[in-house]
């Protein structure tokens, strides 16, 4: 059978693979995207998975006509971030203060989702392949080669995946990674609560957990409560009522009375360091490359990066071939400082709050910072980009 052939494909239409696709097929590439399963048209329930997406990406995705699409009432700005120490320890962000609009934007992971993927189909520039499998992967000399499990098959100069975590692509390619568990697991679940929240984000560090509230428009919260795998079962298994009232007392009453509008689900913590992210012919994005711990919110943000850097490094480079190691080298380089800052920075944050002899330094800490504006504005700056 004769081949369809590509300057990339994209193996993971998640949002980072979407919006690479689409930025690149925008730029004249010849762009396949290749994904198992279509994307859900989102209904009236509030999704668990939220994002706080930064200033910075927004603005990439509505380069992509993709922001756009979303529901402006399902969509919620944060104008400020308390987070509080175990003790007398605290930092309020401010977007005033510091002198911009918002410091991020929470969105529903699957609307976000289907408005990406309606651009796609509406920009035509590149070709889906969903659902489909994918039978076999063949390096060339010049060219990877993918057969689709209904027999297509697809020829490409660079394989891109953005296949998350358990990436296959990064399996077949050869690219190491070290899986480090941390022993915890990220409860979530929605709620609506008494109090307006004002668009303030919520965050505590306690007994080792970090409690996270997220605002969503009109007085509903999203939580993350990072903690120990045996209490993040329990809180699971809890009925509604009782888990609302174990989330209102750990948020010290915060927003008065809650009522949960979603089930709790729970999911493993990790940080997953890759040896490197690219190899001739191939490259790897978001959670394929990296992950972080979920207490700075900042995984699809990083992946977005990616996606951006990727499509800038090609276009950059637009004589040469797409699968180059010389041009996805540029790229590497590009990302290693931001992912390896942002991994150490919350891998630090997670072992310092964590550890109970360091309730002193982080809480001194904390009220240091809070007094320190040119800082808090740094740390606002760093959040957005």
């Amino acid at each position: 059978m004769s081949a369809e052939r590509f300057q990339v494909v994209i193996v993971g239409a998640g949002l980072v693979g979407a919006a690479a696709a689409l930025a690149l097929g925008r730029q004249g590439l010849r762009v396949a995207l290749v994904e198992r399963q279509l994307p859900q048209v989102p209904d009236e329930i509030w999704d668990t998975r939220i994002y706080a997406i930064s200033p910075a990406n927004q603005r990439f995705l509505e380069r992509l006509g993709a922001w756009q699409r979303m529901d402006a009432e399902r969509v919620q700005p944060v104008f400020r971030m308390d987070v509080a120490g175990d003790a007398a320890g605290g930092i309020r962000l401010d977007a005033y203060e510091s002198g911009v609009s918002h410091l991020a934007a929470i969105v529903e992971s699957g609307r976000l989702q289907h408005a990406l993927w309606q651009a796609l189909q509406e920009d035509g520039s590149v070709a889906l392949h969903c659902p489909a499998a994918i039978a076999s992967i063949e390096r060339g000399e010049a060219f990877t080669r993918l057969t689709l499990a209904e027999g297509t098959v697809l020829e490409t100069e660079l394989l891109v995946g953005a296949d998350g975590a358990a990436s296959r692509i990064r399996d077949w390619a050869g690219l190491g990674s070290t899986l480090i568990p941390y022993g915890q697991s990220g409860v979530v679940a929605n709620f609506e609560c008494e109090r307006p929240h004002r668009g303030t984000a919520f965050q505590w560090f306690f007994d080792s957990d970090i409690l996270a509230w997220l605002p969503l428009p009109g007085n509903r919260l999203s939580m993350v409560w990072s903690t120990r795998t045996q209490h993040a079962d329990e809180l699971v298994a809890l009925d509604a009522a009782a888990l609302a009232d174990k989330v209102r007392a750990a948020g010290h009453d915060r927003l008065g009375e809650l009522k949960l509008l979603t089930p709790a689900a729970a999911f493993p913590l990790r940080l997953i360091r890759v040896e490197a992210v690219v190899v001739p012919g191939v490259a790897l994005i978001g959670d394929a490359a990296h992950g972080v711990h979920p207490l700075s919110g900042q995984g699809v943000n990083l992946g977005f990066g990616d996606a951006e850097a990727l499509v800038d490094t090609l276009v950059q480079h637009r004589r040469s071939r797409c699968g180059d190691v010389r041009v996805l080298n540029a790229y590497a380089r590009q990302r290693a400082e931001p992912v390896q800052r942002m991994q150490a920075l919350t891998h630090g944050l997670h072992h310092l709050f964590s550890e109970p002899r360091a309730a002193w330094l982080r809480n001194m800490g904390m009220k240091l910072v809070d007094q320190l504006p040119p800082l808090k504005a740094a740390l606002v700056r760093e959040a957005m980009s």
